[in-house]
């Protein structure tokens, strides 16, 4: 599912036009963003939660050279399922292996 096919989603279960559908996904994901670069987690009770975490430096290698490389420090943005989430998201595996 792509973003336009979610906000007609939204739009179909919640009875909005599909422009103010696209609207509310827009403004949500701008104020997890905004939340997120400020350092703040967004926690939605039974879906999961989105945060920030800080990576370390590290050294790599270049695959085609073999040359060491440094990679740098960097925040890297992570999202953790809540119980309600996964557990809905198993109980879909179960009815399609039934």
């Amino acid at each position: 599912m792509n973003k336009s096919e979610l906000s007609a989603e939204i739009a179909e279960r919640t009875e909005l036009t599909k422009a103010k559908a696209a609207e509310a996904l827009d403004a949500f994901i701008d104020i997890v963003s905004e939340a997120m670069s400020s350092g703040d987690e967004v926690r939605i009770v039974g879906f999961g939660t989105f945060a920030v975490v800080q990576r370390k430096a590290t050294e790599g290698r270049n695959p085609r050279t073999g040359a060491v490389i440094k990679i740098a420090a960097s925040k890297q943005p992570k999202f953790r399922p809540g119980k309600a989430l996964k557990d809905q998201v198993n109980k879909a595996k179960k009815k399609k292996a039934a």
